[in-house]
């Protein structure tokens, strides 16, 4: 009894064993080793459920990146030091790797601040410049005309 005992843990073992070498099979294939440099900007992963609150951000339709961050020095193979703005001072300012993906710099994600003059009465008048898209939408017993505007303000 004890023999078949020991056979039967062995014979578990083995199975155990090999499940564990294809598991880690599938994962290697998917994992990349990522490695930033001082200087390089990433985005910060924000968790879905116990960070927003941390970030200041709940809901359905928050955002799951935040950033792009400055990579101030690397701690370690796997942390990195991000400089945080001033609204996230009393976040802890150093993240794993796997927390944070990396930034490519585009010139179309830079965005242009035009001035909007405000009148005095602290009411913005907006201006269209033209008109985009012309469709009706039919409803059940009429016809409803729509125009898409693209609009300036000032």
């Amino acid at each position: 009894m004890v023999r078949e005992t020991t056979e039967i843990i062995r014979l578990i073992q083995d199975r155990l064993r090999a499940a564990q070498s294809r598991q880690k099979g599938y994962a290697d294939r998917r994992r990349r080793p990522l490695e930033f440099e001082i200087g390089d900007f990433v985005f910060l992963i924000v968790s879905p459920t116990k960070m927003n609150l941390k970030f200041g951000l709940k809901g359905k339709l928050s955002p799951r990146f935040i950033g792009p961050y400055e990579i101030l020095e690397r701690i370690g193979n796997v942390a990195y030091r991000l400089a945080l703005p001033s609204r996230l001072a009393d976040i802890h300012n150093v993240f794993h790797v796997f927390m944070l993906r990396k930034y490519v710099p585009d010139p179309r994600h830079v965005l242009h601040d035009e001035q909007i003059e405000v009148a005095q009465n602290l009411q913005v008048t907006p201006e269209p410049i033209e008109i985009v898209d012309k469709m009706e939408k039919q409803l059940r017993r009429r016809v409803v005309p729509l125009v898409r505007v693209r609009w300036m303000h000032g």
